[in-house]
């Protein structure tokens, strides 16, 4: 496995996933649909097609698509008020993020990152000069503020923060956002805010924006994907919120990577996102929360805090195996046991190991039901 800047070229998300392939395991290790689009984001793409939309997007990105968002996020029930010139369409949300840190970052500036987390996050700071420095949730997987504070120098230029979190599905309310400012309003640190998730908000919980804090968002890059939202992750076009002063430093880099996204697909997301209603898209994927956390129930694999948000839900493995490590367990119950997942150690830096795995709950009924029949057959 090749090393490049401190990381691992190859990692479990795609290791559990080939695994599962070759033993023709039931896969839920990735947050990969496996159920059909909507059917008129199909015809809205093919109509795109017939109207020729085959060439390069304005920078910005394509003006239908950025009104269709100023209209969208205005009628959230935590609405975000957006002008044109604070929203810039991107290919993914990789890309935004990698973009935003080249934006911002200097030769050893210093980026914390809040474990555990998704993997390109630390390559994505050492690729652009940065120094990663990571903070681990608490074991119920909350923030201690005072040791993140800890984690603050002079060197700091940002955080990143994902809400609804992948992995553990949790969401920071207006009052976290709150005592985030209060810890880096005496410095000059940019807040990266990955919420790709917005519309996975489960129960009572209610997505509040880092976009919407006052003083926040003259800071921030927020992130937030298409491909999430409208299970379309192949499309390729995400969008990111940012004050008018940081939307320019990030496009004067975005014209030298990318330039713009996937024309074809804006067009037929902005017209989607006219009638696209959040609330039943979030009935769906609760829908497939429940049902996965009420077969799970069956196994001696414990749901020590259901998931607020995101397609994934942490696993306590401790009945079954108080020997293997987080990575041998989720390989043996890959292979033997014919179900993937991925370890919880996959999303720290250096973590070795876990009482947790994480699944994906974004699929189709019948394979979530038969997956959780094996496993409680074969447990």
């Amino acid at each position: 496995m090749e090393n490049i800047y401190g990381f691992n070229h190859y990692s479990f998300f795609t290791d559990m996933s080939e695994l599962a392939s070759k033993h023709n395991s039931f896969d839920l290790s990735l947050g990969l649909p496996d159920f059909d689009i909507d059917q008129r984001l199909k015809y809205y793409l093919k109509e795109s097609a017939d109207l020729s939309h085959h060439q390069y997007e304005p920078l910005a990105g394509s003006p239908l698509l950025i009104e269709s968002i100023i209209n969208y996020n205005v009628k959230r029930k935590n609405p975000i008020h957006l002008t044109k010139d604070e929203i810039t369409i991107v290919p993914c949300a990789t890309f935004a993020l990698h973009t935003s840190l080249k934006s911002i970052l200097n030769q050893g500036d210093e980026v914390i990152i809040i474990q555990p987390s998704y993997y390109t996050y630390g390559p994505s700071v050492v690729l652009n000069g940065g120094i990663p420095v990571y903070y681990n949730l608490d074991k119920d997987f909350n923030i201690n503020w005072a040791e993140l504070q800890q984690c603050i120098s002079e060197k700091t230029k940002a955080i990143i923060v994902n809400s609804p979190q992948n992995p553990t599905g949790k969401i920071w309310s207006q009052n976290d956002w709150n005592k985030l400012y209060d810890l880096i309003k005496h410095q000059e640190i940019y807040l990266i805010s990955e919420e790709i998730y917005d519309t996975y908000c489960y129960d009572d919980k209610e997505h509040y924006s880092s976009f919407i804090h006052p003083e926040l968002k003259n800071k921030t890059f927020c992130i937030f994907s298409f491909g999430k939202m409208f299970h379309t992750t192949g499309w390729k076009v995400s969008y990111l919120l940012t004050p008018n002063q940081l939307t320019s430093r990030f496009r004067c880099h975005q014209q030298y990577i990318s330039y713009s996204a996937n024309a074809p697909a804006q067009y037929a997301i902005a017209k989607f996102l006219e009638v696209f209603d959040p609330s039943e898209n979030k009935m769906v994927i609760q829908r497939k929360r429940d049902l996965f956390n009420e077969l799970i129930k069956n196994t001696p694999l414990e749901v020590e805090h259901q998931s607020e948000g995101s397609v994934f839900q942490i696993v306590n493995f401790r009945n079954i195996s108080t020997t293997m490590t987080d990575v041998e367990f989720s390989k043996w119950l890959t292979i033997e046991k014919k179900v993937a997942c991925l370890p919880l150690s996959a999303f720290y830096n250096s973590k070795q190991n876990s009482d947790y795995i994480r699944f994906s709950f974004v699929k189709n009924d019948d394979v979530i039901i038969q997956a959780m029949e094996h496993l409680r057959k074969n447990l």
